[in-house]
């Protein structure tokens, strides 16, 4: 069975070097990282793990919790996180919260229990006193993401929702939509508040009254968006202008539309959130809002990562999110109407 030293001497390295580039620790070459890869591989070396984290309680290994494994979004993340971790010669162990926040918190505690050197949170429904409480109780570093503890700031890594549904539904505005209905997701999540009130204050900024009535409070599916949308059109409702919350729910209201014989965009415009892999194969193209949640989970794992190595992290600003504009919005009635004037 090969050993460290043997991997060394293929490697043309010292043993030391070798077991920084296994723990993640410390600074090495990317070529040097590579060359000792390649030297485990040829060798056929595995490096026993669970008898070094028993002996160091530490797995080398970072935790991560989602709040559920469905839909494209948590794909990305996974996907991601994996290969940050990965790049920093850690193990990412992953479990599922099952969108509670009893289950979030025993998943926690089981990768505490393993010995993980930080963990990362990914939690929709979990409040602030909660996660502060886990956060001074765990023994290893905590990193949530998604969600903006102020107690804790320097650890949450977050999208600035309200300011990008606010910024979509300006943008329906500045087309000349003023009559502009809303479907948003679950309405008792942070995410589903903060979007509404962007939404609330678009319409504030540029004197429209809020109309409770164009308002449906959605889950996340587009069989729901679908269902909401219907709703809207069987009670007669004004709009020109559709914002559903998420791209999945826009995609159900779409099909809606289309029964009921209206086009997107001549007779209703339509705009998501997420900018989900379908939204650019929806005839026409979605617009929608993009999520960085890519270089959100990055920036997660490389915060635990510092904690974990006792290093100083800062208070990192929230990030925000991009318009991304196709073609299912068009010009509204506000500026249809005034160019008839005008040429009149």
């Amino acid at each position: 069975m090969a050993t460290m030293l043997d991997v060394s001497l293929r490697a043309g390295v010292s043993k030391a070097t070798v077991s920084r580039v296994l723990n993640g620790t410390g600074q090495v070459k990317e070529s040097t990282r590579k060359q000792v890869y390649k030297a485990m591989e040829e060798l056929g070396y595995r490096p026993n793990f669970l008898a070094r984290s028993l002996a160091n309680r530490t797995s080398n290994s970072i935790g991560l919790v989602v709040s559920t494994f469905d839909g494209f979004y948590f794909g990305r993340l996974l996907q991601q996180a994996s290969r940050q971790t990965e790049k920093h010669g850690k193990q990412l162990i992953v479990t599922d919260g099952h969108d509670t926040p009893e289950r979030e918190e025993q998943a926690l505690q089981m990768l505490a229990d393993r010995q993980c050197d930080a963990i990362v949170l990914y939690t929709r429904f979990m409040s602030e006193k909660a996660i502060m409480k886990l956060i001074e109780s765990i023994e290893m570093p905590v990193v949530v993401i998604n969600r903006d503890v102020s107690q804790a700031r320097d650890r949450c890594v977050f999208f600035e929702q309200q300011d990008a549904a606010f910024q979509a539904v300006e943008y329906l505005i500045s087309q000349g939509h003023r009559d502009i209905a809303c479907i948003t997701v679950p309405i008792h999540t942070p995410t589903g508040k903060a979007r509404l009130q962007g939404y609330r204050n678009a319409l504030e900024k540029h004197g429209i009254p809020w109309d409770e009535s164009k308002v449906k409070y959605g889950d996340s599916g587009m069989t729901r968006g679908y269902e909401l949308c219907k709703q809207l059109l069987d009670e007669n409702i004004t709009f020109s202008a559709l914002f559903a919350c998420n791209d999945d729910m826009a995609l159900g209201a779409s099909k809606a539309l289309h029964q009921a014989g209206l086009k997107i965009p001549q007779d209703v415009s339509l705009f998501g959130f997420d900018d989900a892999p379908s939204a650019k194969w929806l005839e026409p193209g979605l617009s929608t809002v993009y999520l960085p949640i890519d270089n959100m989970i990055t920036t997660a794992i490389d915060q635990a990562i510092k904690l974990a190595n006792n290093q100083p992290i800062e208070t990192l600003p929230p990030f925000t999110g991009t318009l991304v504009l196709r073609e299912s919005v068009t010009t509204g009635p506000f500026y249809q109407n005034s160019s008839s004037a005008s040429s009149s």
